[in-house]
């Protein structure tokens, strides 16, 4: 039994003839892609280094970002140029319109993906809040790591790390807690109504004076005011102002100032701190009353 692979060869042949002729415009598409990858690095250093120079220490994010999309642009068009030299009958409109249809199709399947890379965008381009700022969102409270093109890091205090996408941080309200130099605190000291209030305020004061500079603001001044009389106590309302507005320094000026309050009241007769009380009445009228005190 004769076998003829003369119509194999011949196959073999056309193609080994493809390939050979192909040869040239594989070099010329290797060194143009090669050629667009370094003009990609160039672009992505240049494009992360001005916007660095116009925004400062806050532009670094948003330069790598940058940078990054810049890079991805460039070897995209180098490789469809390529693309268009090895396959010369698959013209650069063509490249162009498969491209769209290919980004249609992925914009359906990554939809949360895109959404949350186009709002990270635009958090890096409006900057409500940056890297370092401790910032409120939802449940969450912490300071801000990193701000991604996908979602933003937070750090808790208590030394968790959230990631929480940009698309909710975009639609959802935010709290920038150090936004602005100074915080102001509110804590509220209750009084029984035997208490002097002229007195109580002048305690108040000077225990809030007592306390080291750096952790209360001679301006604005702190205020005690009286807020309201409730069934068992008058509340006072203590206001002063910090700097840095920091979770850590709240904690420390808080410990700091309601300390001394305490020391100062409990020093003068003239002033008495309410203690939560509770009164059961009984069928035959008599009544019980108990303060109570923590934990009870």
């Amino acid at each position: 039994m004769n076998v003829d692979f003369s119509e194999a060869v011949t196959r073999l042949q056309v193609i080994v003839d493809s390939v050979v002729r192909a040869i040239p415009n594989l070099i010329i598409a290797m060194l143009m892609i090669a050629v667009f990858f370094l003009l990609a690095r160039l672009v992505r250093v240049a494009v992360m280094r001005v916007t660095n120079r116009a925004r400062y220490r806050r532009g670094q994010t948003l330069g790598m970002v940058l940078g990054r999309l810049c890079y991805w642009l460039v070897l995209i068009i180098g490789f469809a140029l390529g693309a268009v030299i090895i396959f010369p009958e698959f013209s650069f409109a063509q490249m162009i319109q498969l491209f769209g249809l290919g980004s249609v199709a992925v914009g359906f399947a990554f939809r949360d993906v895109l959404q949350n890379f186009l709002t990270g965008i635009i958090l890096l381009l409006s900057e409500p809040f940056r890297i370092g700022d401790q910032i409120i969102s939802d449940n969450y409270e912490g300071t801000v790591e990193t701000i991604n093109t996908r979602a933003t890091t937070i750090r808790t205090y208590d030394g968790r790390r959230v990631v929480i996408p940009n698309s909710d941080l975009y639609t959802m309200p935010v709290v920038v807690l150090t936004a602005f130099e100074r915080r102001r605190i509110d804590e509220d000291v209750r009084i029984t109504y035997d208490s002097d209030i002229a007195v109580a305020k002048a305690l108040i004061m000077d225990a809030i004076e007592q306390a080291e500079k750096e952790d209360v603001l001679v301006s604005p001044p702190p205020t005690v005011v009286v807020t309201g009389y409730e069934n068992f106590y008058i509340n006072l309302r203590v206001r002063w102002w910090i700097d840095p507005p920091l979770f850590q320094h709240l904690i420390r000026s808080r410990d700091l100032i309601l300390t001394e309050i305490k020391t100062a009241i409990d020093a003068d007769d003239r002033v008495h701190l309410a203690v939560p009380e509770r009164r059961l009445v009984l069928p035959d009228d008599r009544v019980f009353s108990r303060r109570n005190g923590p934990g009870d």
